[in-house]
């Protein structure tokens, strides 16, 4: 075991970790990695530091930590429903307007007591349209297709001032063995919607389940084929098949008639007018919850989101939301040089920071009053998150919090571990090559080999 003092400096990694690089054939100039005390005044390593490197979904670290001191852990946001004028007899005669703020966090549920709260108050029939103001973000046009070609996964989802329900489907596909059948159930309210299962059941190993289903999908329904092993059990099916609105329009339909409503327009984009009356107003989970479901789970839309409110002017831009962590990292004096931030996800290829400039911001959060919000939204190794099947039978288990990240030719760790002589640690480890997807177990060396110390 390599014994240096916290403020000591070695620029050579441990051997367990050059060994598990050299078997998966990544060169040490495609690994960037800092290891310092967060009480230290000097790496204990530092490899690679200054270079910089696209850090994957470890950027949401730069913009929850932004996030935290800039808009505050009891930061919400609101959703309002409002009308020309109140309902009289149960009766809205003209259009209702929804009107965004950009909540990452309007999930089903937040919709459904948005929607029952102007139920309550005596709305039951809308005469006019169903009014989509997102105006609270200005944004261009977004094309889910255009990072990897997946335009139905819910990841790419653009960002959206009125993003319900994270703008996606779930489907639950369950594997029938007597019926010799694979069930789909739609979990997601969603009026009208035609289902065309094609789904054929195997009997083979389940694996890469996800890869043999295969979506099609329109505004008149989806289809779905490809085949579904029994040996899977029932799978979640998380699906973004339409546009925001058709989205929106066809959940709001749903829920608004089981809770015994009616709509008699369409639903359309347009601006709330000034004299509008505000009916009902849903408001949501404090910021501090929401970093935590972005970091736990690497939630790349809500971390779109989140980006987008942290521009101070209104309507919001990415140009906006740059500047203000660009003013915000100079007020707190941290150098970033290398830093390129594209949409605060780390779902892009022209993301930049180096290995310095995260474990300076890890060692700036540790200072930090909103350190405790920033620790506890960070997966926790072997235990939850996206670490929950990581480092479970290691002396990392439950003592190091980390963001993690991963692209094609992209892998990233960053946080905090926890030693044996309870000493807390910043670690950080980039890798950008061909062959990243192989390069897990040389982190997973770092992270031991600290954890032990």
């Amino acid at each position: 075991m390599l014994a240096q003092a916290p403020g000591a400096f070695s620029a050579e990694l441990p051997p367990a970790v050059t060994r598990a690089l050299q078997e998966a054939g990544i060169p040490l100039r495609s690994v960037a990695v800092v290891v310092q005390g967060v009480d230290a005044d000097r790496p204990l390593i530092r490899h690679n530091a200054l270079q910089a490197m696209n850090p994957a979904s470890a950027m949401k670290l730069v913009t929850t930590y932004a996030a935290l001191e800039l808009l505050g852990p009891a930061y919400t946001w609101k959703t309002e429903a409002l009308a020309d004028s109140l309902a009289i007899k149960g009766q809205l005669s003209g259009n209702l307007y929804l009107r965004g703020s950009g909540d990452p966090r309007l999930a089903l549920e937040q919709f459904w007591l948005l929607l029952r709260q102007l139920r309550v108050r005596g709305v039951t029939n809308i005469g006019g349209d169903l009014i989509l103001d997102r105006s609270a973000f200005a944004l261009p046009i977004h094309n889910p297709a255009e990072f990897d070609n997946e335009p139905l996964r819910p990841y790419n989802a653009g960002p959206d001032a009125l993003l319900v329900n994270l703008k996606s489907l779930r489907l639950t596909l369950s594997p029938d063995a007597a019926q010799n059948a694979v069930g789909v159930v739609t979990e997601t309210p969603s009026e009208d919607l035609r289902i065309e299962n094609r789904l054929a059941l195997t009997r083979d190993a389940c694996g890469d389940w996800r890869e043999r289903i295969k979506v099609k999908a329109d505004d008149e329904g989806i289809e779905l084929a490809g085949s579904l092993s029994a040996n899977c059990g029932d799978k979640a099916l998380n699906l973004s098949p339409w546009s925001a609105n058709v989205q929106v329009d066809r959940l709001f339909r749903a829920l608004w008639r089981e809770l015994g409503g009616s709509l008699s327009g369409k639903t359309r984009d347009g601006l709330t007018p000034a004299a509008a009356r505000i009916l009902a107003i849903q408001e949501s989970p404090p910021l501090s919850e929401v970093v935590r479901e972005i970091n736990k789970y690497s939630n790349n839309v809500m971390a779109r989101q989140l980006f987008l409110t942290l521009a101070a002017k209104r309507p919001a831009t990415a140009e906006g939301a740059r500047q203000r962590i660009e003013e915000w990292l100079d007020d707190k004096k941290l150098k970033l040089p290398a830093l390129v931030i594209d949409n605060g996800s780390g779902l892009s290829r022209s993301d930049r920071v180096s290995a310095d400039g995260l474990s300076q911001l890890l060692l700036a959060a540790w200072k930090s009053p909103v350190m405790p919000e920033l620790i506890s939204s960070l997966p926790l190794a072997g235990i939850d998150g996206t670490l929950k099947k990581r480092l479970g039978n290691s002396a990392a288990a439950g003592r190091a919090h980390l963001k993690t990240g991963y692209l094609e030719g992209v892998r990233a760790i960053a946080g905090y571990v926890l030693d044996s002589n309870d000493q807390r640690w910043v670690v950080v480890f980039l890798i950008n090559d061909p062959k990243s997807r192989m390069g897990k177990p040389a982190m997973d060396a770092l992270l031991r080999w600290v954890a032990e110390r």
